[in-house]
């Protein structure tokens, strides 16, 4: 049996004028023979030379990477980051963007998404078109904000943290990451070698003083003394079935939001953005509009934090239904919401357990599902229950607007739409989109 391998391009290098951003963190160009280059350290407008990075002769496009600019677009700046370029750190996309362009490209990404997948125009999906910063995060040309309170730091085989390269496993070893939150940074994961280690996550909660580290061995590797340069609790995955253990301290941190403290444990999920839980509490509320009586649902809930806001909004008289896959999440929320006797947080997968619920109809949905989105039939699902209004948070733009276009064709459309940049100096963005029954007023 034969193979008809193509001739690899990667090494290759292309004069280009760069076109648009496009999802992913990287911009589109295409060579004089009509290649098409995803091309990353750049920006719109640019003449740059691009080096091939994956992809050969008979692909439908080339990863490349820019290695030259020999005409810079007005919103280069040069790089704050020492680790990030070509071949190097792969954590951030937009460190050679000043911030108001990196949320600039974040608009046209939304907008060309809502476009491309849900047929719809920003005034369609009641946006402005505007990517919000963060409370604090407005920063000047050639500043980072520190704001990501978890970083999970690859080891090389000297035993060294750093972060790994873009779509790939090689790492990346740093003394800094400047996005990281304060907290972070100072535990010291940077200092300090790590031998035997796969990853070393780093935790630092908002509104409390809990720290915590997350180990996982190599295969076969015992874990070293842990001592950091600030009280931790440290954790490890099992390499048997990545089962979360707890090593010494507090299996849990305590982070602070909308006046609640919440108990997250095994390095379960929580807004990585100190400002993002309030942020987006907010946001949800403002456009749900909750009145006391109301039958609410969480869906993906986590550890209760929207369940929260609209249970103390409901009312005695109102319920709020919580489901969640994770199950020490679902430990968590019904601790963190014990409380509020009128809301229950239910176990297992949104499209298995809101079927068994016997509900008919809800007036009031929030949902933040996953990266990959909620899906067809969990849509119309959904749409089924007839409810007032219906919140999505989004963390991926793509899966947002396919979402989208399945609410439509179930007879919801968007009544507003906000968009914040709680993922600075990287590609990622928020969106919180507000629907109701297709032809109904406010």
């Amino acid at each position: 049996m034969t193979t008809d391998a193509k001739p690899s391009l990667v090494g290759e290098e292309y004069e280009v004028t760069v076109g648009p951003v496009a999802h992913g963190g990287h911009c589109i160009a295409r060579t004089d023979e009509g290649r098409v280059l995803f091309v990353r350290h750049t920006l719109p407008g640019e003449r740059i030379v691009a080096r091939v990075t994956e992809g050969d002769e008979g692909a439908r496009f080339l990863r490349a990477d820019a290695v030259e600019v020999l005409e810079a677009a007005k919103d280069r700046v040069p790089a704050p980051c020492p680790f990030s370029g070509p071949d190097m750190c792969g954590g951030c996309d937009w460190q050679h963007v000043a911030p108001g362009g990196q949320r600039r490209l974040k608009g046209a990404v939304v907008a060309e998404q809502l476009e491309r997948l849900a047929g719809l125009t920003p005034e369609e999906a009641g946006w402005d078109g505007t990517v919000e910063p963060a409370p604090g995060d407005k920063v000047a040309r050639g500043e980072v904000p520190a704001w990501r309170t978890r970083v999970q730091y690859a080891i090389d085989d000297e035993g060294r943290a750093g972060l790994r390269k873009h779509r790939s496993h090689d790492v990346q070893p740093v003394d800094h990451c400047l996005i990281a939150a304060p907290g972070v940074t100072e535990l010291g994961v940077e200092k300090r070698a790590w031998p035997g280690m796969d990853t070393v996550e780093a935790i630092a909660a908002t509104g409390s003083g809990d720290r915590q580290v997350i180990l996982t061995p190599r295969p076969g590797q015992r874990l070293p003394i842990v001592e950091l340069d600030k009280p931790v609790s440290v954790l490890r995955i099992h390499e048997r079935d990545g089962s979360v253990h707890r090593v010494h301290g507090r299996p849990f941190v305590r982070e602070r939001a909308i006046d609640r403290t919440w108990r997250v444990g095994d390095g379960g999920f929580w807004q990585v953005h100190p400002k993002a839980a309030e942020l987006l509490v907010d946001a949800v509320m403002t456009g749900l509009m909750p009145k006391k009586g109301d039958m609410a649902l969480d869906l993906y809930c986590g550890v209760g934090l929207f369940a929260a806001a609209l249970a103390e909004r409901v009312g005695d008289k109102g319920a709020v239904l919580g489901i969640e896959s994770g199950k020490r999440a679902v430990e968590d929320a019904r601790h963190n919401l014990r409380d509020l006797d009128r809301v229950r947080i239910e176990h297992g997968k949104v499209e298995r357990v809101l079927p068994r619920t016997g509900i008919t109809e809800a007036d009031l949905i929030v949902l933040d599902p996953p990266r990959a989105g909620a899906g067809r039939d969990t849509v119309h699902r959904l749409a089924s229950l007839t409810p007032r209004r219906i919140a999505y948070v989004a963390c991926d733009p793509a899966a947002l607007a396919r979402d989208l276009r399945y609410f439509a064709d179930a007879g919801y459309e968007p009544r507003w739409m906000r968009a914040f940049d709680l993922f600075p100096m990287t590609h990622h963005v928020e969106c919180v989109v507000i629907l109701r029954p297709a032809g109904k007023g406010a």
